[in-house]
């Protein structure tokens, strides 16, 4: 039997009765589309992290693409990210016309390196994009000074880092906005796409709406800012809605299989995940290195455990972004990382015996490399 790096269907079991419910709540309430389900959604999910305003959208690269059109950003600007993150990170910049700026990352932690954002900045630099990678948050303090001091905006990318903690602040209300991805495998995860961004700030969640929307206010058709067709799915946000009540027992179970791969590979030759100062991990992915990945990572396929390398191609090296001039070489932290990363499976159903096989697969792997 397959150990696959994430599997929604134990969790599905478990819930089966209240996500067929939440369905069927949906179905009856006679409004499919700006429903009650996707107000109380935003309105909980906006109560949780203190902030006055979610906008819920269809998913998230939408919702860093529409953060950036509300916060101001467009052709000619410049916003200053990582390259080591998801493509639709850097696709949600090119979207709006404006041109990332790679700075490199730190090699403990796999975090934007804050250290060079002041040298990256220049008279086009319109946002900060910070990545909150893997289940914990870039050090924030440096990007808001920062920020402050170039008249900047300040971006989270929270695809990654739903429950969150930094310096005892909520992932998602520390910047000028956040976006959030609800896909299946997140830490609080829909059953399709979804997404959504947070925001304290009136005019820009105005924006927001607007933006998900043609444009237009949700009942008229003037089109006053165009947008398109970016709105939250009723199903997904009911959906949500109800996850949203367990998002805290996810995070600890996830936290619990962290805690048995440290002891259990503590002694072994990987590298294990680094907790930064400050921070509270929720562990959407659990990642190691080792040079020998790939050879790793053949050995436990042939033992029936699926691996994933989280990311294989750093954004800057991909083709279809050649034409911004960093060439290989320009982020040699982020590249040597993509060499010998990869990601142990990680969800909160993951059965212990089968945490168990791939400590163990591991243990009897590495020592033969």
């Amino acid at each position: 039997m397959t150990t696959r790096v994430w599997d929604y269907l134990p969790e599905y079991e478990s819930e089966r009765e209240d996500v067929l419910d939440a369905v069927d709540t949906v179905f009856r309430s006679g409004r499919l589309v700006f429903g009650e389900s996707m107000r109380g959604f935003e309105r909980e999910f906006a109560a949780r992290h203190g902030v006055a305003h979610c906008v819920g959208v269809d998913n998230g690269t939408n919702a860093l693409k529409l953060a950036l059109q509300a916060l101001g950003v467009g052709p000619g600007d410049e916003v200053i990210t990582v390259s080591n993150t998801a493509a639709p990170t850097v696709v949600a910049i090119d979207a709006v016309g404006a041109t990332p700026v790679f700075v490199d990352v730190r090699a403990d932690d796999h975090l934007m390196d804050t250290g060079q954002v002041d040298a990256a900045v220049t008279d086009r630099t319109r946002c900060l994009l910070p990545v909150h990678l893997y289940g914990q948050c870039v050090d924030m303090a440096p990007l808001e000074r920062a920020a402050e001091r170039h008249g900047l905006a300040l971006l989270e990318d929270c695809a990654q880092a739903h429950g969150a903690r930094h310096h005892d602040r909520q992932a998602g209300a520390i910047g000028d906005a956040a976006a959030y991805s609800f896909y299946p495998t997140k830490v609080l995860g829909a059953y399709g796409d979804a997404g959504a961004v947070l925001t304290p700030d009136d005019h820009v969640a105005r924006r927001l709406a607007r933006l998900r929307y043609y444009g237009m206010e949700e009942r008229y058709y003037v089109v006053e800012t165009p947008g398109h067709n970016a709105r939250l799915d009723e199903v997904q946000a009911e959906i949500l809605r109800r996850k949203l009540r367990r998002l805290d027992s996810y995070v600890e179970a996830r936290r619990a299989v962290a805690r048995r791969y440290a002891e259990g590979l503590a002694d072994t030759g990987l590298v294990l995940p680094r907790t930064a100062a400050g921070n509270d991990h929720v562990y959407y992915l659990y990642v190691v290195r080792h040079p020998q990945r790939d050879q790793i990572m053949r050995a436990l396929s042939a033992r029936g455990i699926e691996l994933n390398i989280s990311y294989p191609w750093p954004v800057h090296t991909m083709s279809g972004f050649s034409r911004l001039g960093q060439p290989r070489g320009s982020l040699p932290v982020t590249e040597k990382l993509a060499d010998e990363i990869f990601s142990l499976p990680m969800y909160p159903s993951l059965p212990r015996e089968r945490q168990d096989e791939v400590i163990e697969a591991l243990r009897v792997v590495l020592p033969r490399l």
